[in-house]
């Protein structure tokens, strides 16, 4: 029983936050999460692809928001006064995450973790860093990294 309760102990677990954007719900690493505010109005940033939101002032600082589900290839969204930005960090890159809802903290432990099916190619992968099985639901696990817009459209935004 003692080994057994050691061996247990060693398992890594994650803390994840989950959010809702449209009907499907994604996780996201909470040590990767710098702060959750409200949506409010945002200026359009010219000749930003267009998952790109635009940019609102995160005290002083400009922060390039993007929606996630169009990100990842679902249909684009109008934020809403309900909507909820994610502010998140990779890196030296800062962006928010536009979701429709936050819903809740998640431990989750390796074993918990699926892997991503195989699709003929590559995109899923770089976008997700496995699933989780949750009530019935499947969670995908989001590659932060792979959501920031990139160095350009950051110096586009930090240019204003």
């Amino acid at each position: 029983m003692d080994g057994m309760h050691h061996r247990h102990s060693q398992e890594r677990r994650v803390e994840l936050l989950s959010v809702r954007s449209g009907a499907q719900e994604f996780a996201l690493d909470i040590r990767a999460i710098r702060e959750i505010r409200g949506w409010i109005a945002s200026t359009h940033l010219p000749h930003a692809p267009s998952f790109i939101k635009g940019m609102i002032n995160l005290r002083g600082t400009v922060l390039v928001v993007v929606d996630m589900a169009e990100r990842l290839g679902l249909p684009p969204h109008e934020p809403s006064p309900a909507s909820v930005v994610v502010v998140v960090e990779a890196g030296d890159a800062v962006a928010g995450l536009l979701v429709d809802a936050v819903c809740d903290i998640i431990t989750v432990t390796d074993d918990m973790r699926q892997p991503i099916p195989e699709t003929g190619s590559a995109a899923p992968k770089d976008y997700l860093q496995g699933l989780i099985m949750r009530d019935n639901r499947i969670i995908s696990i989001i590659s932060i990294p792979a959501l920031m817009p990139d160095a350009a459209v950051r110096e586009l935004a930090e240019s204003f």
